[in-house]
């Protein structure tokens, strides 16, 4: 089994597009998706329609929450949240219900996913140390778990403790833990503006990390003309 592994989307059907595109190339065989499917870019309901028709894993994302509910939008930046008011505009009801059925963590095949962190995922607390991988790892049953919401690609290792390792390609050992962020379909912040996602080969038993240009100029283009701030259009050139 090949399984393309990518979240981050946030409405960046663009980007989607590009890395299905080349999940296909790869010969995966399957998808899971890590949440924030919407959020910041311009296509909430285009991206959530091409993640439901792949009928695969699927866990909720702060964005995809915040997106499903009503009433005050707390604790985001402003960008964050005058995106989200728009965002909640273009859903429809069924859009909604079905964001807010998604479960917050859970295992596909041997392995875990999880958007933000294993020990407290409902406080949407960000992966960014290796003191923070160790707190996860703690609630890691699974040899191999993978997240998202920092938007940058990045894996760690638990062994005799925890290390920060280069993701390129990956081997998975048995007798180690690894939690590895995917990185970002649609708003990369690690300073690659390309589309990040991995791949895993369950055959192989190695994580691959793949980059993958699209358009961001038609993304900018459809966030201006939707009337979205100019600075999330301006981000996607810079990966920050």
């Amino acid at each position: 089994m090949r399984f393309a592994i990518f979240g981050d989307i946030h409405a960046n059907l663009h980007a989607l597009q590009a890395v299905l595109a080349d999940a296909q190339e790869q010969s995966c065989t399957h998808h899971v998706c890590m949440g924030d499917i919407v959020g910041y870019n311009a296509y909430p309901k285009e991206c959530l329609n091409i993640i439901r028709d792949l009928d695969c894993p699927v866990v909720k994302g702060n964005h995809d929450e915040l997106a499903s509910l009503e009433g005050q939008i707390d604790g985001l930046n402003p960008l964050a949240e005058l995106s989200l008011k728009w965002t909640r505009a273009q859903l429809s009801e069924e859009d909604r219900e079905w964001l807010r059925g998604l479960r917050m963590q859970r295992q596909v095949r041997d392995f875990t996913i999880v958007h933000a962190t294993l020990d407290t995922p409902h406080k949407w607390a960000y992966v960014m140390t290796q003191l923070d991988a160790a707190a996860s790892f703690s609630y890691q049953h699974t040899n191999l778990c993978f997240i998202g919401h920092t938007h940058s690609a990045k894996a760690y290792v638990r062994d005799e403790g925890v290390l920060s390792v280069p993701l390129d390609i990956l081997p998975i050992l048995q007798k180690n833990k690894y939690l590895i962020n995917v990185g970002s379909v649609g708003q990369s912040r690690d300073g690659d503006s390309r589309s990040a996602y991995c791949i895993f080969d369950t055959d192989s038993n190695e994580v691959t990390l793949r980059r993958i240009a699209y358009d961001i100029s038609a993304a900018q283009a459809a966030i201006i003309e939707a009337g979205l701030p100019s600075k999330l259009a301006t981000r996607l050139v810079t990966g920050r």
